[in-house]
């Protein structure tokens, strides 16, 4: 599976127009990674423990896409947007939701 942010594919003709696909993933981030990133946020650098996260919900979301897009029939998606948000109380989880247009290229 092709993925692009742009809406088509440089050197390949586009036959076909399935539809949006979609993937969203939400994961929770325990207390104890919380803790860490405040303590590193407190002395500086980057937040592994929520990188990691981040890593893992785009990984899922991506794949949900991605199987959407193989029901479809499409062998690419095309246009893909990726958005990143903080939901639940106190903005305890993380979200990751991408989409795009699955699409049959030759």
């Amino acid at each position: 599976m092709i993925h692009s942010t742009t809406p088509s594919i440089q050197g390949k003709d586009i036959t076909k127009y399935h539809g949006v696909v979609t993937g969203e993933a939400i994961l929770g981030a325990n207390i104890f990674k919380d803790i860490f990133a405040s303590i590193r946020d407190i002395v500086g650098g980057r937040s592994a423990a929520y990188e990691e996260e981040l890593q893992k919900a785009r990984k899922i979301a991506f794949e949900e896409m991605s199987q959407q897009a193989t029901d479809l029939g499409a062998n690419a998606i095309v246009g893909i947007d990726i958005d990143y948000e903080t939901v639940g109380a106190q903005g305890g989880m993380l979200m990751v939701s991408v989409s795009g247009t699955a699409i049959t290229i030759k």
